[in-house]
């Protein structure tokens, strides 16, 4: 009987609390959905257990298979080095696959209005809200394209308009900060302004976006354990553990 991979959700870790708890729930709502999956957690910094700590549990524990999924947003360098050099170190007897990161997919902008409506915005909104689209940030040519390509995307689908806005300090040139995108919406006549962190976990730089966003008349909640992200998360496990099973069952 040939068994499903063990789904590892790799995440960046932090020293704040509410990003390892946010983590774990957006896991639990993983399980719940698939419960035929094994799934576990591990952390690249700050938090327990490691991934090279569950990588080498999982292979003591007689496991072969692993779908390894970045819980990133964007390709950017965790998903392009740090994830590739701690799989490259995993015991030898695991075979590990590493996913896709979540986005981009319909289902974060999904996720995104989600966040939204439960800030106090209704659909009905759309037309005079615009929004800002707040990024942690990145020094990465791919991911910040990815960014703006998303802006582009949502903006289509009803809103006065979307700016794309960065928290981190390295931010790209030509991306305003999220109180400059905060202002320049206000300006282009836009009734209200909301913002949307396109983030999945508290931390440093949400606090930043939030703090960036006191002139806004929304702030969304980060994305987390939304079911959007949770269905997002499985399509790329699926799309990873194909090839897997096909090797397994040769």
């Amino acid at each position: 009987m040939i068994t499903q991979p063990v789904l590892l959700v790799i995440a960046h870790g932090s020293r704040d609390p509410r990003h390892a708890a946010t983590v774990h729930a957006l896991v639990r709502r993983v399980r719940s959905l698939r419960p035929d999956v094994r799934v576990e957690t591990g952390f690249l910094d700050f938090n327990v257990p490691s991934v090279q700590g569950v990588l080498e549990s999982l292979a003591a524990q007689g496991v072969q298979d692993v779908v390894a999924l970045p819980l990133l947003l964007t390709r950017a360098f965790h998903a392009k080095a740090d994830i590739p050099a701690v799989l490259r170190d995993a015991p030898p007897q695991l075979r590990i696959r590493q996913a896709e990161v979540l986005g981009p997919s319909p289902l974060l902008l999904s996720a995104l209005e989600r966040r939204l409506y439960e800030a106090g915005l209704t659909p009905a909104d759309k037309s005079s809200t615009g929004v800002v689209l707040a990024s942690a940030g990145s020094t990465d040519p791919e991911a910040i394209a990815v960014i703006a390509e998303i802006a582009r995307e949502w903006r289509h689908t009803g809103w006065c308009a979307v700016r794309p806005a960065f928290a981190s300090a390295g931010s790209p040139a030509g991306f305003p900060r999220t109180e400059d995108a905060v202002r320049e919406l206000r300006a282009l006549g836009c009734q209200r302004v909301a913002v949307a962190p396109y983030v999945l976990a508290p931390g440093f730089l949400p606090d930043r976006i939030a703090r960036g966003a006191a002139e806004a008349d929304v702030l969304a909640d980060v994305l987390g354990p939304a079911p959007e992200v949770a269905r997002v998360l499985l399509e790329r496990y699926d799309a990873a553990r194909v090839p897997v099973l096909a090797a397994v069952g040769a």
